[in-house]
Formats: structure tokens, C-alpha cells, sequence
């Protein structure tokens, strides 16, 4: 028997790599994805398919005459151009962004306060503020502006009335509809009223978390009542905070019917916002084509101003909540 003969000047070859164990898509694997699709399917059923309707409309001249006559007339950016180029519609986007900043703003400040003031508060106190706050969450938006119509009304309201029995007589009388910033006003309260529930509840969630030990040793180190709010209930409420900042956003951006049940965006469209715009255009005026440019571009603002608070919410390990 001979030794098998090796050859110096050819280099060792290489011992043969093991196997990878091949990743197959089990069905534990695939379960949560088909868990998902039909909800997914459903989303786009839902919201994708009107959303590429409302795109592909923006391109078209659809006035009430070509929809009774089923006709599809193609205008490019004719309708963008049309909205972009009216004055009105830059001072209404101006108007809205402004509302819905100070909507958001007194929202979120108001429902923090409450918040805390529900932190501290003994049970009894507590729960009767909780029924009062659920009370106003749950009341229907109708109801609700109706009853502001009749607090701020010129001849009968309840506000006027208590004004002047204060000894304020220049209320009698008074109008608090008289100018958009006035009217935006009333409407502010009204939205403030029906929103800061929601708020208020959901960053008491937050404080809850908050262990009660480290109250005790902020308390024992001499810490202000403002101390401990920032060291110990701050961090455990700024992930809700931020979130509520953005569904308020959200929830603000498109108010309509508070706006239209009590002035129709008026005086003088002195109140009017883009979505009151977006009907006058699409609905009132049968000009579904501009509406629909206004629809999108009210999409594309939307976009812009919660950038930030997306961009939070996708890097942030506190999505987790």
C-alpha cells in the first residue's frame, strides 16, 4: 500500500464548508403576515382606492356637467394652477395652519394640567372631574354646538346675561360673531371643550406609570413641586405627549362640522378653513375636479406640518408604547 502523493507546489485545498441550514418560511414565520393582510386589504380597500380616486380626479375637469354626462376630460395641472393662483386660498391655508396651532397648543396644555391636577386630587374629587371630562368627551358634536349657540347668542345667551348681571353692561347685546377672530374663537372653545377629555386622560395613563417611590425621594431630597414634575412625571409622560401633539394635529387640521354648524366659515368668510373651502368647492359648487386639487394639497400641508412629530414617532424607541 502507497501513501497518496502530495504535490508541494499546489496549495492545500480548502476543507469543505458546512452546509447553511436553509431559512424555510415556515407557517410559524408567516403567521403574523397573514394575520396582518386582512386588515391591510381592508385599509386599502377603505382608504387607498378613494385616495388614488380623489388623486386622479384632481387631474380632470369634473364640474356637474360632465358628471351627468359621464364625460372624462383630462387638464393636467389646470386645477392646481386655478387653486394655487387665488390669493384667497393662501390666506385660508395661512388661517388654518394658525387655528390648528392654537387649538393643539391649548389642547395639549389644558389636558397636561388637568392631568396633573387629577394626579393630585383625592378620589371623590377625582372621580367627579373624570365623570365631568367623560361626560363632555361623549357628548355628540351637534348637541355640543348647539349648546354653544345658545351660550354665546346675541339676544339670549347665558354669557351675555351673566356679563351684564357682573356689572359689564357693554355685553348687552354683544355679538361674538361679528368677526372671523372672534367667531374662530367661540369655535376654539368649542373644539378645546370636546378634545381636552381625550388628552387629559391619556397622559394621566402616562402619570400612572410613574412610581410612586420616586415621588417619595424627590420629596425627601427637598425637591419643589415643579422639580419633581420634571424629574420624575416628565419623562414618563413626554412619549404620550407627543403623541396626543400629533392626533391633535391630526384631529384639528380637518375640523368642519363645528365650523359649519355655526357660522358656514363666516362672516364674510372671515372663519372659513380648508376644509369648509374643500366643500364650498366640491359639494356647494359642483367643481369636484378644483375640490379634489384642494383635497390633496390639504394632504401635502398635513404632511408637512407633522413631519417632525412622524419622523419622532418612527426613530423613537417609545413608538414601542
Amino acid at each position: 500500500m502507497t501513501a497518496p502523493t502530495v504535490n508541494p507546489l499546489r496549495p492545500a485545498e480548502a476543507p469543505p464548508r458546512a452546509a447553511r441550514p436553509q431559512r424555510r418560511f415556515t407557517a410559524q414565520r408567516a403567521a403574523p403576515y397573514l394575520m396582518l393582510a386582512p386588515a391591510v386589504v381592508i385599509l386599502v380597500a377603505l382608504l387607498g382606492w378613494p385616495a388614488l380616486q380623489v388623486l386622479g380626479i384632481s387631474f380632470r375637469r369634473l364640474d356637474l356637467g360632465e358628471l351627468i354626462r359621464g364625460e372624462i376630460v383630462w387638464v393636467g395641472f389646470d386645477n392646481y394652477r386655478e387653486v394655487l393662483s387665488d390669493p384667497e386660498f393662501w390666506v385660508i391655508g395661512l388661517r388654518t395652519v394658525l387655528f390648528t396651532g392654537a387649538c393643539v397648543l391649548a389642547t395639549v396644555g389644558i389636558g397636561l394640567g388637568i392631568a396633573v391636577l387629577m394626579r393630585h386630587l383625592d378620589a371623590p374629587v377625582r372621580i367627579a372631574l373624570q365623570v365631568a371630562l367623560v361626560l363632555a368627551w361623549a357628548t355628540p358634536i351637534i348637541a355640543t354646538t348647539t349648546v354653544f349657540q345658545w351660550m354665546f347668542d346675541q339676544q339670549y345667551g347665558i354669557l351675555n346675561k351673566t356679563l351684564v348681571a357682573l356689572g359689564f353692561d357693554g355685553f348687552a347685546g354683544y355679538s361674538w360673531f361679528t368677526s372671523g377672530v372672534s367667531t374662530l374663537s367661540v369655535i376654539g372653545l368649542l373644539i378645546l371643550w370636546q378634545a381636552v377629555p381625550f388628552v387629559a386622560f391619556t397622559l394621566y395613563a402616562g402619570l400612572l406609570g410613574a412610581s410612586k417611590d420616586l415621588y417619595e425621594a424627590a420629596s425627601i431630597d427637598g425637591a419643589t413641586p415643579l422639580q419633581a414634575f420634571r424629574a420624575v412625571s416628565w419623562p414618563a409622560v413626554r412619549p404620550l405627549l407627543t403623541m396626543v401633539t400629533f392626533l391633535s394635529v391630526l384631529w384639528d387640521f380637518k375640523v368642519f362640522t363645528q365650523i359649519w354648524a355655526l357660522k358656514q366659515g363666516g362672516p364674510d368668510g372671515e372663519s372659513t378653513t380648508l376644509p369648509v373651502l374643500l366643500y364650498l368647492k366640491g359639494i356647494s359648487g359642483s367643481h369636484f375636479g378644483v375640490a379634489s386639487a384642494v383635497a390633496v394639497l390639504m394632504l401635502l400641508i398635513l404632511v408637512g406640518v407633522t413631519w417632525r412629530y412622524m419622523r419622532l414617532l418612527v426613530r423613537s424607541q417609545e413608538t414601542e408604547l
